[in-house]
């Protein structure tokens, strides 16, 4: 079944992280949540920092940008959404827990209808989910990237001026390896890095206290120290956070106060730095190593051989 919007945008000049386009005018900073990394819990933490920085009283957005996998939705209680459009002929967002949220996921017809598009496509689409989609003004928007370090990541740090890019990862070596591509992206590209999340940190014992590391032990800290970026925090391994996002209240919302806590603490971290501003240069840890060059890959391209 075709989706229930037809998405897609003119052709996009490269251009870079150091001098975005400019496109989302209305929200006041952006935020990248990035990983390179499936499986490490990115859109659960996007979802409650954003959460965490509604709560605040500022005026939050989160954009769903991971079109294969679309997640968000359900993490906010807006499976069951369809998209709506405005008077004006634009896309309106859904909104729950002081969120305005735009998806994929709300734009096909059925749940699982998958989305077998080639990356120009998707490129394209999301594009349009910025530009035809009646936002209103923002204080953030927050953007949940995919996985990887494609033409969706160099496309948003093209078209957006990206205030700060949040990146999560867990401590073992298999996580970090992927997520050390991500973040070097960031920085080659010239997009400003709050710091390193390190989700799933630890379990801790609730009979006893005892806290247990069975993905290793400092992952996201070594990474941060590697990067000159700074480390925001830790987030604990613990069943309420999963059983959260699957019920759609997350628990930067409705969770104990605990760990209602940590999400808030991150948040501010992240205000915080986005009100100060971040240096758009890579730290000096990484500046004396050889720069990557960012070539995007047309179709064209892969005929050739590319």
């Amino acid at each position: 079944m075709e989706p229930l919007v037809q998405l897609g945008a003119p052709d996009l000049a490269p251009g870079g992280g150091a001098r975005p386009r400019g496109r989302a005018p209305w929200a006041r900073h952006v935020v990248l949540f990035t990983s390179g990394k499936g499986g490490v819990g990115k859109s659960t933490v996007a979802v409650n920092v954003a959460n965490a920085l509604a709560q605040r009283g500022l005026r939050v957005g989160l954009l769903d940008a991971d079109v294969h996998g679309p997640s968000v939705p359900r993490m906010l209680q807006l499976a069951g959404e369809r998209v709506r459009w405005g008077e004006d002929g634009r896309m309106v967002p859904a909104e729950n827990f002081g969120v305005k949220v735009m998806s994929v996921g709300l734009t096909t017809p059925e749940a699982d209808t998958p989305l077998a598009w080639r990356s120009a496509v998707a490129t394209r689409a999301l594009v349009q989910l910025l530009d035809d989609v009646a936002w209103g003004d923002l204080d953030v928007l927050a953007v949940d990237l995919p996985p990887g370090t494609g033409d969706v990541q160099l496309t948003l740090a093209e078209e957006l001026r990206v205030g700060a890019a949040v990146v999560v990862t867990t401590p073992q070596a298999v996580a970090t390896d992927d997520v050390r591509r991500a973040l070097r992206l960031l920085l080659d590209l010239g997009v400003p890095v709050a710091g390193v999340v390190e989700n799933m940190s630890c379990f801790v014992a609730p009979d006893t206290g005892v806290r247990y590391h069975p993905f290793g032990e400092g992952g996201g800290r070594a990474l941060a120290r590697d990067y000159g970026v700074p480390f925001l925090g830790e987030i604990p391994l613990d069943r309420s956070i999963a059983l959260a996002g699957d019920a759609g209240t997350p628990v930067a919302a409705a969770g104990e106060p605990g760990l209602k806590e940590i999400f808030s603490d991150l948040a501010g971290r992240l205000h915080a730095a986005l009100e100060a501003g971040i240096d758009r240069r890579a730290p000096a840890a990484s500046a004396g190593s050889e720069r990557m060059a960012v070539k995007r890959v047309t179709p064209d391209d892969e005929a050739k051989g590319a």
